[in-house]
């Protein structure tokens, strides 16, 4: 019996190994994260990260951004969302319904905010400084993920957080995210809070007497 004991408690630490908790590798950003408070997530995929947040964060409104479109362009063969998808747009078109049924109860209640469509776009339906933090996980490639940071700044208030994934050398997206941010940071009032896991936690600060409302020249395209 002690045998057997052991081989089954054996085997499920080896899968439990290859298939982490959704989110275990991030919860330590989740409890960084301010409680009750309003953030988004940009690239939701399936929702599991999107359910670790609700139930660590417990922010007030939790704003959900995925176009849940397919990408067929060789360069996204690697991609969730690209030839990883093997049903094409129609994978991508039931994920969305998805994510809807998953969060059903929460998005009646005004908890969860679904927005289909490109984050530029949704961007625009933010005021300036609505948001407590934002997490980015959309398009990987470097010009989508600078585009979300710039077009995002404004939407953080002061003392609030851009964090994101796969703040790393490599991937099919070469090393982008990492790239992006680390150039952000330099020419940004942004302080680097820490950077583990790949996730990557950046904090705003506050420029006294500043009213800035524009976008930086040239932000312009769609993750």
């Amino acid at each position: 019996m002690k045998s057997l004991l052991k081989r089954l408690l054996g085997t499920r630490r080896v899968v439990r190994f290859f298939t982490p908790i959704p989110g275990e590798r991030r919860a330590f950003l989740l409890e960084m994260l301010p409680k009750c408070s309003v953030g988004a997530e940009i690239g939701v995929h399936m929702g599991d990260f999107s359910q670790e947040i609700l139930r660590i964060v417990k922010p007030v409104t939790l704003h959900l951004i995925d176009p849940w479109k397919h990408e067929d362009s060789a360069t996204y063969k690697e991609a969730w969302y690209g030839g990883k998808a093997k049903g094409e747009q129609s994978e991508l078109d039931a994920r969305y319904e998805a994510v809807l049924r998953r969060f059903g109860p929460a998005i009646d209640s005004g908890q969860v905010k679904v927005h289909r469509g490109y984050s530029q776009h949704v961007a625009e339906s933010f005021p300036n400084g609505y948001f407590d933090w934002v997490y980015i996980d959309g398009n990987h490639l470097y010009e989508f993920v600078r585009k979300d940071l710039l077009l995002y700044f404004h939407k953080v208030k002061d003392g609030g957080y851009l964090t994101g994934d796969d703040c790393g050398e490599g991937g099919w997206w070469n090393g982008g995210v990492k790239k992006a941010v680390d150039e952000f940071i330099l020419s940004n009032p942004f302080e680097l809070v820490r950077i583990t896991n790949n996730q990557f936690l950046l904090k705003k600060l506050a420029i006294p007497g500043s009213t800035c409302t524009s976008l930086p020249a040239g932000v312009r395209g769609s993750t």
